[in-house]
């Protein structure tokens, strides 16, 4: 199984971006669960948000509201699509995914993923 994580950018303040991920080798059709992650310079990488099969999502608090997480089951695809990009946005976002749904408590534990995409570079700066 592989992740492509693409649609990463240089963005304003304020502005939006949209994320894609997508999944070849392996189709989630049943039990999943997908994640974005993301890590600044200097950080550890940190939940960003979660969705599993059937529609529960989970986010982390600095970005609840501003981001979606979702799922395009047809294309074996999912999105980030984030809004409201501050500057302590900026880090290189990836995706990962499991193919089982995780209960909420460990939808924000990294070693609950099995695979992962190569990251793709989110600057948010004026």
């Amino acid at each position: 199984v592989q992740l492509q994580a693409s649609g990463g950018g240089l963005v304003q303040p304020g502005g939006s971006l949209r994320l894609s991920c997508a999944a070849s080798g392996r189709t989630f059709s049943n039990s999943y669960t997908f994640a974005w992650f993301r890590q600044a310079p200097g950080k550890e990488r940190e939940f960003v948000a979660a969705r599993r099969s059937g529609g529960s999502t989970n986010y982390a608090d600095s970005v609840k509201g501003r981001f979606t997480i979702s799922r395009d089951n047809a294309r074996n695809t999912v999105a980030l699509q984030m809004n409201s990009l501050k500057p302590e946005d900026t880090a290189v976002y990836y995706c990962a995914g499991v193919p089982r749904n995780l209960i909420v408590s460990s939808m924000r534990r990294l070693v609950e993923y099995d695979y992962w995409g190569q990251g793709t570079l989110v600057t948010v700066s004026s």
